[in-house]
Formats: C-alpha cells, sequence, structure tokens
C-alpha cells in the first residue's frame, strides 16, 4: 500500500477507473450474447433488434476507450454476417 498521498489517490482513482471499465465490458459481452441466442430461436425482427443494440453497445466500448477501434469493427462485422447466415 502506498504512502504518498498522490499514490493513494491514483489508487483510488484506478480502481474507480478499472470498475467503469468491467461495467462497460460486461454490458457489451452481455449484448452479444443475447444476439447470438436470438440466432437460434428468435425471429427477424427481435434479431435485427438484438444486432443493433449489441452494435450499440460495442460502438460505446469504443468510445470510451475499452475497446480498439479495429476490434470493435471486427466485432460487428462478424456479428453481422451471422446475422446475414440466419437470414439467408
Amino acid at each position: 500500500m502506498p504512502n504518498i498521498k498522490s499514490a493513494i489517490k491514483r489508487v483510488s482513482v484506478i480502481k474507480t477507473k478499472t470498475e467503469r471499465n468491467n461495467m462497460i465490458k460486461s454490458g457489451y459481452k452481455s449484448a452479444v450474447k443475447k444476439f447470438e441466442q436470438s440466432l437460434e430461436n428468435g425471429t427477424a425482427e427481435e434479431k435485427k433488434a438484438l444486432f443493433s443494440e449489441a452494435t450499440k453497445k460495442i460502438d460505446q466500448a469504443w468510445t470510451k476507450g475499452v475497446l480498439a477501434k479495429n476490434t470493435a469493427a471486427r466485432k460487428k462485422a462478424n456479428l453481422a454476417k451471422k446475422l446475414n447466415a440466419a437470414n439467408a
């Protein structure tokens, strides 16, 4: 445990940011899981709605710096491929 005042503050700030990042990460992972479950036994409208929700969450994670730009783009592209394959 740090003894210097600024180091103590950094520890608390890092803890807060880590919690925030974990919440954002959990949110987009949950949205992706819901979308993938709907691919198996959901209606077309439900799939489309959950796809847009998942891409929105991925974009938010990218905006907040939790995901890198190309990682977010790759995840969205893979979800789009799954949606198109399910509709075909």
